[in-house]
């Protein structure tokens, strides 16, 4: 942790403590009772051999066995729901189990860019749940910012935890105990960077670099901004599939990784926010994680799968499922995750990637499920993920508590960074000139949590 002498206990493990111990005064090792990667390299050499239907049979009988088990419940219990293909599935097979109308729970935005609530509606209207929305403005953001150091105890700087923690509000208003779509992205390929990455590597490996660096020039010559109303004007006459939400950002994150020198590379310039972190944090070094470790992804032939892992021992545990413990945990609401049965899990890293990427989409037979309950046209849409207008209110609403964090003289005094990049990426955001809302939010959860310690 964060915290010189305390740590945590990681994934699967179990820590025995004796009194031997104690009386010397050393620390524990924690040892494994269950590895993903042992469960994902097995899955992947004995590899599901039955058809689709049978997949699809086999995956909704586990998934409605795991949903099942965790309706048992003495305190009132409901769903979150985003509209999106994981949370419109279990709440599905959440009601199709239940003789009363579940309570769901869903936060909209009046940015339309960002609001999904209206998709969530569509959907808790077919099913015929109990539906509670709350809509969020820039006012309701400025509120829960100051408390987000306590909910989070350390740093913590996916900007979704906004909305994460007032849909948590809502729901402990009404349940006592909420399940929600979590893991179906990282078990079944639903993240956007499960179809660019591969794509990207197979269009551009035999490119020279120097080229692919000169192209990725001219993508970021024009501002995410620009690029959104040049699309915008296309999507018109654009496939579904390539209608994605913020394109300017995501063209510029393209323009990031055209000069990677391996395919492995290519998912670390998808997910970093700052590729120098030695320019920005002083007397700073990168430590060994297992995202910087290559060896410990899967010995497997496609980067689909290995970019499913490495999201599942990193991403997963140490962001979405801390987002969400925290944030429901501070009103003294239980989360329940379907997705990540053990059983669940390891059937399936057993089937090949066909049934989970396929014709351009991820989550193939998730949505073959989800649409024996719901019609497609209701979820048949761009991944928006938990997204808020941040960009927009550090602009605006947000911008005199962020200048008191990322004033000059104070980053020189308290000498944790180096002021010059992140005031160049502050005026750069300010002006419109770029949209760099998620690495400045990173430098910003640090400075309000520090703030507080002190």
């Amino acid at each position: 942790t964060i915290y010189n002498g305390v740590y945590k206990l990681l994934p699967g493990s179990i820590l025995k403590i004796s009194k031997s111990n104690i009386d010397n005064n050393d620390i524990p090792l924690p040892h494994l009772y269950w590895s993903l990667h042992e469960v994902a390299m097995n899955g992947q050499k004995n590899l599901f051999l039955g058809t689709t239907d049978e997949a699809q049979d086999q995956l909704e009988c586990l998934l409605t066995q795991s949903i099942s088990g965790q309706m048992i419940s003495d305190v009132p219990l409901g769903a979150f729901l985003s509209g999106g293909i994981d949370s419109s599935t279990v709440l599905a097979l959440m009601q199709k189990q239940s003789t009363r109308p579940i309570k769901t729970f869903t936060v909209g935005f009046y940015e339309s860019d960002y609001n999904e609530a209206k998709h969530a509606r569509a959907v808790a209207n077919y099913l015929g749940t109990e539906h509670t929305e709350l809509y969020v403005n820039d006012k309701k953001a400025i509120e829960i910012i100051p408390n987000l150091h306590q909910l989070y105890d350390e740093p913590f700087a996916d900007s979704s935890q906004i909305p994460m923690a007032l849909v948590s509000e809502l729901a402990r208003q009404h349940v006592t105990v909420s399940l929600s779509g979590d893991g179906g992205d990282e078990l079944f390929g639903g993240y956007n960077r499960y179809l660019w990455g591969p794509a990207i590597w197979r269009r551009i490996y035999w490119m020279p670099r120097n080229f692919r660096a000169a192209i990725a020039g001219i993508l970021t010559s024009v501002s995410p901004e620009a690029w959104d109303k040049v699309f915008s004007g296309l999507n018109i006459f654009l496939p579904k599939k390539l209608c994605y939400s913020t394109p300017g950002d995501k063209l510029h994150k393209l323009a990031d990784i055209l000069a990677v020198k391996s395919a492995e590379e290519i998912y670390e310039g998808l997910i970093i926010h700052w590729k120098n972190t030695q320019d920005v944090v002083k007397g700073n070094y990168e430590p060994i994680t297992k995202i910087r470790l290559l060896n410990c992804s899967l010995d497997v032939l496609n980067l689909e799968h290995n970019m499913m892992y490495m999201d599942s021992v990193s991403y997963l545990p140490d962001d979405i499922l801390v987002k969400v413990d925290r944030a429901a945990m501070g009103v003294s609401l239980e989360t329940r995750i379907p997705f990540l049965d053990h059983r669940l899990v390891e059937f399936a890293w057993s089937l090949p990637l066909s049934m989970k990427v396929r014709d351009g989409q991820g989550k193939w037979l998730i949505r073959r499920i989800l649409e024996q309950h719901v019609p497609s046209k209701l979820i048949d849409r761009p991944k928006m993920g938990f997204s808020i207008p941040l960009d927009s209110w550090l602009r605006g609403p947000l911008k005199p508590w962020a200048e008191k964090l990322l004033d000059e003289s104070r980053l020189l005094e308290e000498g944790y960074f180096n002021s010059v990049p992140i005031r160049t990426m502050w005026l750069e955001h300010l002006s419109k000139k770029r949209n760099w809302s998620y690495h400045l939010w990173d430098v910003l959860m640090f400075q309000s949590w520090n703030s507080a310690i002190e």
